[in-house]
């Protein structure tokens, strides 16, 4: 170091020291003291969180019925055990000279694997996740202090990955359910549970985000709290002592925690489990479409504006949408008067909803809102979707001029193609090169809208095409087989 250099860092520990004793001189050493503890008890205590609510958290085990095979992969079952709970790929190995033939032994119960849950109530009922005990033989349940029950699978939701099972006890140290509306982005929470088998462990972090979509039923609350296999199940709990997630699932490109992990609401795992409670299954209401998301660049070229609702690519024959004249291209803005922000708002919404009600539902067509009622259904186990394709018939491709600028060729629906598809009118694409082509147009495609504006066949494209802005991009409406989507062709300038 130079004797400049020397000066200079000596100067500024020189002044960092007559800073302190400034400090020291303006307030006395215990109240600085003080203001230190201050700032020490600014941050969460939760050794009284963890007294409170820890002897509600419970040890979940699991077994499964499984088949002695040990001599057949040349390895002892023990071995072949620790390769399984710690999800290790079982190695071909060569295989050892062969035994004389033993009797084949019965099936037996093997661990299967170790989960968090929750006390829901004084009787019994405990919550945890569906993935922890499904296929489980047996399912054993440990409290805080030490007794073991066996428990009884209630009933289990793998949409929500919520479940319920039963122990035979009372008196029990029940959670208390927190208002997830009044959770925010930020305040600190608190996850207790059995992390790779060791029970009763404690991680504390914040709320990084709500509602998050990762195109699961449910909006999950996303945390940095330390989550790893076993946690699974177990509560997420706020600073008020009361539960406001079920721990469920991590973001990881290891196997092991990376910061970010996911909890079920509790709004949401209450109304699934008050269901399983009740009837051992959950009943969702449904409407019959396909959705997707509404892009920026659609929402501003068909005049919604903001991006937002549920864009109708696909109505199901026969179901409540077709029923209530909802059509492909839609875009769902409201349902029962509340507005559809995302497009996975509207599923959890319609399956929030019991089957047989009267709804009322918003859509977005053509340049206008308009309200429809819809009866919801019932969400069927195997959900049936029909595919169907347009006919290709050999139509002489009819182009004008704006259509040819584009890179569009396109033919009238004959009559048998509008009866298959289910539509009034529209235009065949016999072929598409150019912008057409950049757009992703195809042959087979058929075009119900340029511009907003409906097409009955020939004659209304070709005037809805000359009636647009060359200068911007021209939305169509588009169908493929039973599926439809907003197109924005850009002119070449």
């Amino acid at each position: 170091m130079s004797h400049t250099s020397w000066r200079s860092a000596r100067s500024c520990v020189l002044a960092s020291v007559m800073t302190v004793a400034s400090v020291g001189a303006i307030l006395p050493l215990p109240a600085l003291a003080q203001a230190s503890a201050t700032a020490v008890r600014g941050l969460p205590d939760f050794t009284e969180l963890v007294e409170q609510v820890g002897p509600s958290v419970v040890n979940i085990r699991t077994l499964e019925k499984v088949t002695n095979r040990g001599a057949a992969s040349g390895m002892d079952e023990d071995m072949l055990e620790f390769f399984r709970r710690f999800g290790v790929p079982i190695p071909n190995l060569p295989q050892r000279p062969q035994r004389p033939q033993q009797p084949q032994q019965p099936d037996e119960e093997q661990p299967r694997g170790v989960g968090s849950g929750f006390i829901l109530t004084q009787d019994g009922y405990v919550m945890t996740n569906a993935h922890v005990v499904e296929g489980a033989s047996e399912v054993i349940v440990t409290l805080t202090d030490k007794r073991e029950f066996k428990a009884k699978i209630v009933g289990s939701d793998k949409r929500t990955d919520v479940a319920v099972v039963k122990i035979e006890a009372t008196g029990l140290p029940a959670v208390k359910v927190g208002d997830v509306n009044r959770l925010k982005v930020g305040e600190w929470v608190m996850a207790i549970g059995s992390p790779f088998g060791l029970e009763n462990s404690v991680t504390a972090g914040i709320v990084s985000a709500k509602q998050r979509d990762t195109g699961e039923y449910i909006p999950f609350i996303q945390t940095d709290v330390a989550i790893n296999p076993g946690n699974s199940g177990g509560p997420l709990i706020n600073l008020r002592g009361e539960v406001v997630g079920i721990n469920s699932q991590i973001y990881s490109r290891s196997g092991g925690f990376m910061g970010i992990s996911f909890a079920i609401p509790m709004d949401e795992a209450i109304r699934v489990s008050d269901q399983l409670r009740t009837t051992g299954k959950v009943t969702r209401g449904r409407i019959g479409v396909q959705i997707g998301a509404v892009t920026k660049d659609v929402a501003e070229s068909i005049g919604l504006g903001k991006a937002q609702g549920a864009l109708v690519s696909a109505v199901e024959a026969g179901s409540p949408a077709e029923k209530a004249g909802i059509e492909p291209g839609d875009v769902i803005t409201r349902y029962e008067g509340k507005a559809i922000e995302k497009f996975g708002d509207l599923p959890r919404m319609v399956g929030n909803t019991k089957p047989g009600t009267k709804s009322a539902i918003t859509v977005f067509r053509r340049g206008s809102q308009r309200d429809l009622s819809i009866t919801i259904a019932e969400v069927e186990p195997d959900e049936k979707t029909a595919v169907a394709a347009a006919a290709s018939e050999d139509t002489p491709a009819k182009s004008s001029a704006a259509a040819q600028q584009l890179g569009l060729g396109v033919a009238e629906l004959t009559e048998a193609q509008k009866k298959e598809l289910k539509v009034k009118g529209g235009v065949r694409v016999v072929s598409s090169e150019g912008a057409a082509a950049r757009a992703g147009l195809r042959e087979g495609d058929v075009l119900l809208a340029v511009a907003n504006t409906e097409i009955a066949g020939l004659k209304s494209f070709e005037a809805a095409l000359a009636k647009a802005d060359k200068a911007k991009p021209i939305n169509l409406l588009v169908r493929r087989g039973e599926w439809a989507q907003y197109v924005l062709i850009r002119p070449v300038r």
